[in-house]
Formats: C-alpha cells, sequence, structure tokens
C-alpha cells in the first residue's frame, strides 16, 4: 500500500525519511540560528523557573485548565517588549498560522498572501475558497493591483519576517501599502526574530514600525528561541476572537509548560546580549560577502543546486567532512538549494571553509 507512490518519489529525487544525525557534526541546516540548542545553562534556568511551580505540565487546553502561569507571564513579557497590547502561546508555528488564517478571514474579507508564504499558511488557506488571492513574492505593484481589484470587508495581508527558503526579508514597501490602505497584516516573525534589529525583536523593530492594532505578529520557539511552541502577539481585540474562534487554540491541549519556560529565558538571554549577537552575525555575513559577492541581511544562504540528485550528492560529501547542511527539495522549493545557515554556534574558520568546499564543487 502506497509503494508506488514512494517508488515515484525516489524517481524524482524528491524521497525523504527521518535520521538522527551525528551531533559532532557542524550544524549549519537547522534554524538554531543563535545555537541556543546546545546551552545547558539556559536550559537549567529554565528546569529552575518550573520547579518553582506545583503544576509541571500542561493538563488540557488553556481554555479548560491548562492555562499555567508561566504561559501567563510569557506571553505578558513578549507582547510588552515587542510592542503590542496582548499575547497568545500555541503549541506550534504550523497551529499558529492554522489558527489566523483559519479564524480571521470572515465572510466578505479578502487574504492576499505572499506566494513564498509558509506551507502551514497555505494550507489553512485552502479552507478559504475564492477569499484568498496569491501575489507575486515580495512585489508590492502585484498586491497593490490586486487589492484594487478584490476589495472586501476587511483586507488582510500574510507576509513573513525572513523568508525560510530564500532569507529575503518582506520589503518594506509592503509594510507601507498595509498602512495607507488600512489593512490588516499577518507577519510571520519565525526567521526573523531573533535575528533582526537593534534588540533582535524582529522585522518591525528592523523598520523602526510601531506595532497598531492592525498588526499580528507570529513567531516560533523552535529557532532563534532555541526551544518549542509558538506566540502570537495583537490586540486584546484580536487575541480574545482568536480564543473564541481558532480551533488550534481551543482544542489543542495548552503548549508545554517547560518549553515555554525555556523560550522565555532565551528570549531574555537575546535582549541582553543582542548587541554581541549581533557582532557574530555581521561576520558571517561578511564571511559570505567577502567569498561569494553575496550581501545577506538573514543567516539563510540558498545556494541554486543543478538537480536534486546533485544537492543529495554534495549535502553527503560536506557530511564526510563533518558539516550538516540542508539539501531542500521540491515541494518545499521550486528548484534544489543547498540551504546554509550562518549558525553562530559555528566558527567563522569553519564557514569559510564549507563555504569554500561548496563553491569548488558547483562553480563551472
Amino acid at each position: 500500500m502506497y509503494k508506488s507512490e514512494l517508488e515515484a518519489l525516489k524517481k524524482a529525487g524528491r524521497f525523504r525519511e527521518r535520521h538522527v544525525y551525528d551531533v559532532t557534526l557542524d550544524d549549519l541546516a537547522s534554524n538554531d540560528y543563535l545555537g541556543l540548542s546546545r546551552n545547558k545553562k539556559q536550559f537549567k534556568k529554565a528546569v529552575k523557573l518550573v520547579n518553582e511551580f506545583t503544576v509541571l505540565s500542561s493538563k488540557a487546553s488553556m481554555l479548560v485548565n491548562g492555562y499555567h502561569p508561566i504561559h501567563r507571564i510569557f506571553e505578558k513579557e513578549m507582547a510588552e517588549v515587542n510592542g503590542f497590547s496582548e499575547g497568545l502561546v500555541v503549541g506550534s508555528g504550523f497551529l499558529a498560522n492554522m489558527a489566523l488564517i483559519e479564524a480571521l478571514v470572515r465572510k466578505g474579507d479578502m487574504l492576499f498572501m505572499d506566494e513564498e508564504y509558509h506551507a502551514s499558511g497555505v494550507m489553512a488557506s485552502k479552507l478559504l475558497g475564492e477569499r484568498v488571492v496569491t501575489f507575486k513574492h515580495n512585489d508590492v505593484a502585484d498586491l497593490k493591483e490586486k487589492m484594487e481589484a478584490h476589495p472586501g470587508k476587511r483586507q488582510i495581508l500574510a507576509v513573513e519576517g525572513i523568508y525560510s527558503m530564500s532569507g529575503d526579508l518582506c520589503t518594506k514597501a509592503i509594510f507601507d501599502l498595509a498602512e495607507e490602505s488600512e489593512a490588516i497584516m499577518i507577519v510571520d516573525e519565525a526567521h526573523s526574530a531573533g535575528v533582526l534589529g537593534k534588540k533582535l525583536l524582529g522585522i518591525f523593530e528592523h523598520y523602526h514600525i510601531r506595532p497598531t492594532e492592525r498588526h499580528i505578529k507570529m513567531g516560533t520557539l523552535g529557532k532563534a528561541y532555541g526551544s518549542y511552541g509558538a506566540y502570537i502577539l495583537a490586540s486584546k481585540t484580536v487575541i480574545s476572537f482568536l480564543e473564541n474562534r481558532a480551533k488550534p487554540v481551543i482544542y489543542s491541549t495548552a503548549p508545554s509548560v517547560f518549553d515555554t519556560a525555556l523560550a522565555m529565558v532565551n528570549f531574555e538571554y537575546i535582549q541582553e546580549n543582542a548587541k554581541a549577537l549581533r557582532k557574530k552575525m555581521a561576520k558571517r555575513q561578511e564571511v559570505v560577502k567577502n567569498m561569494l559577492d553575496r550581501e545577506i541581511e538573514s543567516l539563510i544562504l540558498p545556494i541554486e543546486m543543478k538537480s536534486n540528485d546533485f544537492a543529495m550528492f554534495m549535502q553527503k560529501g560536506l557530511m564526510e567532512q563533518g558539516y550538516h547542511v540542508g539539501a531542500i527539495r521540491q515541494p518545499t522549493v521550486e528548484k534544489p538549494i543547498l540551504r546554509v545557515i550562518l549558525n553562530l554556534s559555528v566558527s567563522t574558520q569553519k564557514l569559510r571553509h564549507v563555504l569554500a568546499l561548496i563553491k569548488h564543487n558547483t562553480v563551472q
């Protein structure tokens, strides 16, 4: 059963399987941008925090009695520091996008989604029928044209702060258009929170945008924040509406108490060490500029491969040299890429080495 479908995936070079990777490999594949996944001091802080409470796990959905004081403390801290009125913890980034898009786009509304928006948002949008319009990636002219052609009771934009595969930043012009049009903005900051801005708060801080009641920020805790779960920041009205209408919030067990605690102590660590972390990022971006003549503003470096098989070949060869990079294939991307993450826990010397290996094997 399903064997023929699996064989077709193998033939197309799109077959996937899980691996427990060698922990001695230098990690240039994951979204652990700041290297916090190995920080045992922070882990112990989270353990100590959770042990201060009688209840240690979630128990139930947040609307029954799974809402823990640590959840509430984290929500309030995230909202206050990021300049939003209210926060909401969610089980995962996937669930956060499902919650936002399925719940907020009501009858008579129109959703405008960047064509490179995350698969979780795309999946949620399939529930909306004709209320969804996709616009060309980061193309404000195409977005404006489509917004004019598709008026609605509410117009809602869905963009990412940093796009996960290309490493592109959402253009400031899209924020400006949303402001001019009084559109609601859903901004997925999964890959920009912890990476952009003076205090590493993300794209809003990077562009010096003060959040308004029309802005909604969501992000994950499993990337720069070195934990698991997600959060949504918005006005009190929007958060209350999600509590009442968002199925992933209503019908899911509350997020892990420990993971929320770990994200909170890591968030505080990032705030305290933002200047030093930004300096480390700049050094790695400078390596990319010097070696590949590419300017990047994120910690994501995509390098196009000529085929799926060659992407897998390159990944295997780099593993033999002690490096783990991502070999990303369809349907995640249109053309296969090596996705090199400028992980701060990997030295600039090793980054130079891995880029030299890639360059040697890909430049004809």
